[in-house]
């Protein structure tokens, strides 16, 4: 039926998407060291081509400068910067594009590649070329993001802030999904199965869009404390402008923040033990213990986010973190969810 398609193509397709999924998580960091430095708002145009080039002299930094100047963050809030300090800002979001467009030619031309040779199984044909239109919807969203913040307020809305790392992730947990079958053909889906094995995953996902609520409205800074939020648990002025306030209201969104990571907590744990003792399977026990490791990882990383006052290091070694669980829980799930139907 594939007559080109051998195991050695598949294990060629897997190499090439777990390096695209190296390089994604790469972006996903340097997406969030980009966030909290400030540093989103100052290439103020989108150019997909020219933009690969950047200001080689110094009337290109002056230029680019002038233009920076021009629009509310320079205006407002960093009105007293030099051109030394504008280089580094800038050059933290051209890092950001110019990884972005690495990361589609890392992925097309291998791709057309493998489907011109005939390497690629059918099945898999329309989940590869979704991944791509996936990530060119990433890069527009990059922009729409960014043009939020160069109107009144010097500052992108968190709501696209939330829906670019959305998108990001979802690429990337797709494609992990996809090498974790491609590399274990052995170990089919079969039958019919719960929804349940999916939910840990998506609450994982859903944990970091509420991240994405907090890095966007700048959440993390407003009770640098642990476990107490300021001399409360539960602060007084929560949801004080209604439902609204869990998406726009600092306070109410670092509350829910917590109270998500608390149930996530007790959840992923009662999980991994629950697993490592009951099955036999050996993957589904490594996924049980991949799954606790990245949890204390990621608590660990998430409380001192808060007590350093969101350090760039550590607040950008939380988002990663929070991707490392998210991969921890793709590999538990396939490991449960063909559990049954191994060899």
């Amino acid at each position: 039926m594939y007559p080109h398609v051998t195991d050695n193509s598949d294990r060629w397709i897997a190499r090439w998407l777990t390096v695209c999924a190296v390089v994604i998580f790469g972006m996903i960091l340097l997406g969030g060291v980009t966030r909290l430095t400030d540093s989103g708002l100052s290439m103020v145009e989108w150019q997909p081509i020219m933009g690969a080039i950047p200001p080689l002299t110094a009337a290109d930094w002056d230029l680019a400068f002038t233009k920076y100047q021009q629009f509310p963050e320079y205006q407002k809030v960093n009105y007293d910067m030099d051109l030394a300090g504008f280089k580094v800002i800038f050059m933290y979001e051209y890092l950001h594009r110019v990884l972005g467009r690495l990361i589609g030619v890392l992925y097309l031309f291998p791709m057309v590649f493998f489907m011109v040779r005939g390497m690629v199984r059918r099945p898999l044909k329309p989940k590869l070329l979704l991944l791509f239109v996936l990530g060119g919807c990433q890069g527009l969203l990059g922009w729409y993001m960014v043009k939020s913040g160069l109107v009144d307020r010097p500052d992108v809305s968190q709501y696209r802030l939330t829906a670019h790392l959305g998108l990001a992730v979802l690429v990337y947990g797709y494609m992990v999904w996809l090498i974790l079958q491609i590399t274990s053909p052995h170990r089919q889906i079969v039958g019919e199965h719960s929804v349940k094995f999916y939910a840990l995953a998506a609450l994982v996902y859903l944990m970091i869009l509420s991240g994405g609520f907090v890095a966007g409205t700048d959440a993390g800074y407003s009770y640098p404390t642990w476990p107490l939020m300021g001399d409360h648990l539960i602060p007084p002025s929560i949801y004080a402008e209604g439902w609204i306030s869990a998406f726009e209201q600092v306070t109410t969104i670092q509350f829910n923040h917590r109270l998500f990571a608390y149930g996530l907590v007790l959840l992923v744990a009662s999980i991994a033990i629950r697993n490592f003792r009951g099955s036999s399977d050996p993957r589904v026990k490594w996924g049980a213990v991949a799954l606790a490791l990245a949890l204390v990882c990621q608590v660990t990383l998430g409380v001192s986010t808060l007590l350093t006052h969101v350090a760039v290091p550590i607040a950008a070694a939380h988002q990663g973190g929070a991707v490392v669980l998210l991969t921890a829980a793709l590999f538990f799930t396939h490991a449960r969810l063909t559990e049954r139907s191994r060899l």
